[in-house]
């Protein structure tokens, strides 16, 4: 819709993932932002082969049901806001960036990295910072 502000945040089930979605649920109350909460997931692969699963495993349904299970806690008792739940298949970071083209704010949570390690690694809120169209709120781990 038109004049609708939206907000996207990214849910990978970390706590601080739980943190940066329950952030964004009460910036949502605040400005009447509609929320849109994603979930990316992917099939792990081990020297170009995928790895054997359960037979009837559903890595899809799964992802949904954790981030349905994840957006039910962070709304409480109260579902106040509207919230639609976006599951894909592939790599976080490029799902997060499509899914806030039309959003006025990205919320990603941080695993806390240090700066080589982050470097070295890669990082979904590094390169959501550095990528998407939209301002980007990253909630940082504590940490120990």
């Amino acid at each position: 819709m038109a004049g609708e502000k939206r907000i996207v945040v990214g849910v990978d089930g970390s706590e601080v993932s739980m943190r940066a979605l329950e952030w964004a649920v009460g910036q949502c109350r605040l400005t009447g932002a509609r929320l849109r909460a994603v979930t990316a997931w992917q099939l792990p692969v081990v020297y170009g082969y995928p790895v054997p699963f359960p037979e009837g495993y559903d890595p899809a349904a799964e992802a949904e049901r954790a981030l349905a299970a994840a957006v039910g806690t962070a709304l409480g008792s109260s579902p106040d806001i509207e919230v639609d739940r976006v599951v894909g298949e592939g790599p976080a970071a490029q799902l997060l960036i499509e899914q806030s083209k039309d959003a006025d704010l990205l919320v990603v949570g941080s695993r806390g990295h240090g700066a080589f390690a982050g470097m070295l690694l890669g990082s979904v809120s590094e390169h959501c910072v550095r990528h998407a169209t939209c301002p980007v709120l990253v909630v940082r781990d504590e940490g120990p």
